[in-house]
């Protein structure tokens, strides 16, 4: 399965280097010395010749790209690797966003939603969670990926487990007809 690690940002000198904005938090493994890289909806491979790191941003350099016109051609472009699906990070507590899409969320072994998407935040991250019987065009529930709140991931079941606070997972209808009476 491929997956998104990073996006190639401006050049960076003259002799071929770009600036990568990581898109992972394994950024010292994905962009080592030779890892192999590809280019999203295209069939380009890049493979890694240097990376190292300059006043806080990442500098990558491929083999084959030695100037800057060329550095300049791969702009913008979005960088993936292929992952295998059972790859697991090294951390117990951490998760990769494809492992927890698709994950249904439960409360006392109930199946409420399932989870649609992680959202990435500077203070936390969320579950966005689509809610069992929602209608069409309600929006997905948020729910903060704390350990108070989702204590469980069981990735072999495919399932979250909730302990939310009262409220948390009303939906946006159900809280406007309580207001409105």
């Amino acid at each position: 399965m491929r997956v998104v690690v990073g996006r190639i940002g401006r050049p960076h000198g003259i002799r071929g280097e770009v600036t990568v904005e990581p898109r992972t938090d394994e950024p010292d493994q994905r962009f080592a010395d030779g890892a192999v890289l590809s280019i999203q909806g295209t069939d380009r491979i890049l493979v890694v010749h240097r990376a190292h790191w300059h006043s806080g941003r990442l500098l990558l350099s491929f083999d084959g790209v030695d100037d800057r016109d060329a550095a300049e051609g791969l702009r913008g472009s979005i960088l993936e690797v292929e992952r295998s699906a059972d790859e697991r990070p090294d951390d117990p507590e951490e998760f990769y966003d494809s492992q927890l899409v698709g994950c249904a969320a439960v409360i006392d072994d109930e199946t409420v939603g399932e989870v649609t998407e992680v959202v990435h935040l500077p203070a936390q991250d969320l579950l966005s969670v689509r809610l069992s019987g929602a209608a069409d065009g309600t929006p997905d529930v948020l729910v903060p990926f704390v350990r108070a709140i989702v204590p469980t991931v069981d990735l072999g079941a495919r399932r979250v487990v909730l302990t939310p606070p009262p409220g948390l997972l009303d939906s946006p209808d159900a809280i406007e007809e309580s207001e409105a009476t």
